[in-house]
């Protein structure tokens, strides 16, 4: 635990740590209305997986705010941030840095690192399907150990550390599909819907009319980081803990607890980072919600975020334009709760 969460600890009951951390989300989700328009569920989905310290993939077609979204965040919780537009040329050096032979006042030679786009507490790496396997591995390495090596040494990033990633779902030519190990390194996978007709209405009059949002500092990054600690300390009762376990098992078509839809339709299930992915952010879930337990409605909420992009659908499932949404609410519907 950090100094930052013992000191905030001291003296607070349960109860007044919860509701502190539920006004702490309120004050930056108004924060960010001031610039974002409507997408309160991916506002909700982005800072969940903030809060639960792991990163996000968001799919949605360009020019709905992704980029805005991430600056706003950064703005609001005092964050360093970053943005790497993938391409097919883009290298490994180009995100973590490289090293730079220097002459020193006296002729000699000496190798200095100059850092990367990565060295910021939050980074927006734009269509990183894009991006040859090669370099995105050098982003895995990054979101996985939260460090990043340049020859024989290895630099630890700062915390808070996180990476929220973007794909557009229509443009696939001249892609490189994430491969399921990188896939299942993000918490969650958010669909980025269209703006409704009122939304649209607002964003126009914003961006046509020299509209300037003001938005401010809500938290600092020592309290991200203490409201973080704080989500580790939520109880799950040992039977809403087996709930996540049971739905997650259920999207193994070899499992007892598959649908007979998982088990005609899939290829692969979810892996346990899965089910971590769903009680941490079920935590998280509770906390806003003024609770310190999670309860069997947190899980089923955060499920679907949770395993839509750890289920693999098999050759018939992609041919019938199955969905994984649609699969996971019946998983969530059928699966006992106690």
């Amino acid at each position: 635990m950090s100094e930052a969460s013992a000191a905030g600890r001291k003296g607070l009951s349960p109860e007044e740590i919860v509701q502190r951390f539920r006004a702490d989300v309120a004050k930056v989700r108004a924060e960010i209305g001031k610039m974002i328009v409507g997408q309160e569920e991916i506002v909700l989905g982005t800072l969940t997986c903030i809060l639960a310290n792991g990163n996000v993939l968001l799919e949605g077609v360009p020019g709905l705010g992704k980029t805005m979204l991430v600056r706003t965040i950064s703005q609001v919780m005092d964050l360093d941030f970053s943005r790497i537009q993938f391409t097919p040329d883009l290298q490994p050096s180009d995100i973590v840095g490289t090293r730079v032979a220097v002459e020193d006042e006296a002729g000699r030679l000496r190798f200095d690192f100059n850092k990367g786009p990565v060295f910021a507490n939050i980074l927006l790496a734009d269509e990183i399907n894009r991006a040859t396997p090669k370099t995105q591995s050098a982003l895995l390495e990054a979101m996985a150990e939260k460090s990043v090596t340049v020859g024989d040494k290895t630099y630890k990033l700062d915390e808070p550390f996180f990476v929220m990633a973007t794909q557009n779902p229509l443009e696939q030519e001249g892609t490189y599909p994430l491969p399921e190990a990188q896939l299942d390194r993000f918490l969650y996978k958010l669909i980025v819907p269209f703006p409704t007709l009122d939304e649209l209405e607002v964003i126009m009059n914003r961006t046509t009319r020299g509209f300037k949002a003001d938005v401010q500092k809500v938290i600092a990054r020592d309290r991200l980081l203490e409201m973080r600690d704080e989500v580790l300390n939520v109880e799950i009762a040992a039977p809403v803990q087996r709930y996540a376990l049971k739905i997650l098992r259920a999207t193994h078509p070899d499992m007892e607890e598959a649908t007979p839809a998982v088990k005609r339709f899939v290829r692969n299930g979810g892996s346990p980072r899965g089910a971590q992915t769903i009680l941490l952010t079920a935590k998280v879930m509770a906390m806003m919600d003024g609770r310190h337990h999670v309860a069997p409605e947190d899980i089923a909420t955060t499920a679907v975020p949770s395993l839509r992009h750890r289920m693999i659908l098999n050759f018939e499932g992609e041919a019938e334009g199955v969905k994984a949404d649609d699969l996971l609410a019946e998983i969530v519907k059928k699966t006992p709760k106690g």
